[in-house]
């Protein structure tokens, strides 16, 4: 729009000088009193629309200023919003990091112990296995003990059964 009315502007202008060249031409031919007062009168109007014209395009500019004014303040907010927010997610990332380094750390360590673990229990497994051989040892021999411990109370009471028939008869 300032374009097209400085283009205007421009054009009547240029018709004014065109159209005062020309009054001075008639002018200079004798030009008749009647078309003279036409002129002036057509020059006065030209000279009010350039004036317009003008007034138009100076507020257009103003206007245009303080659009573009305002336009820079938006950007400008919006720019050191988006700063801002980028420092925010800047800050986050970083402790983000900071706790996903840290259970990283806690996740290797617990990995450590896991795999120490694993090696306490196939150890444990090992014990464990001699254990129930050492068991399985131990329960066959009370088996035998208690089998042999049977046989000798057996052979108790016969000999305790012997005894009581051959102490009457020998203390007699």
């Amino acid at each position: 729009q300032l374009l097209e009315a400085k283009a205007s502007l421009s054009l009547a202008q240029t018709q004014h000088a065109l159209q005062l060249q020309q009054a001075k031409t008639q002018m200079n031919n004798m030009v008749p009193k009647k078309q003279f007062e036409q002129l002036q009168t057509s020059l006065r109007e030209e000279r009010c629309k350039a004036q317009q014209l003008q007034e138009i395009l100076h507020r257009q500019a103003e206007q245009t200023r303080r659009q573009l004014v305002r336009t820079q303040e938006e950007h400008k907010h919006l720019l050191q919003a988006a700063v801002e927010q980028s420092q925010g997610l800047e800050h986050n990332l970083r402790s983000t990091e900071a706790v996903l380094a840290q259970r990283a750390a806690q996740l290797k360590d617990a990995q450590a112990q896991l795999s120490r673990n694993k090696l306490l229990i196939k150890d444990l497994h090992e014990e464990n296995r001699g254990f129930a051989m050492a068991l399985h040892a131990a329960e066959l021999k009370q088996k035998s003990t208690e089998e042999k411990n049977q046989l000798l109370e057996e052979q108790a009471s016969a000999l305790k059964e012997l005894l009581g028939k051959i102490t009457p008869a020998s203390l007699s």
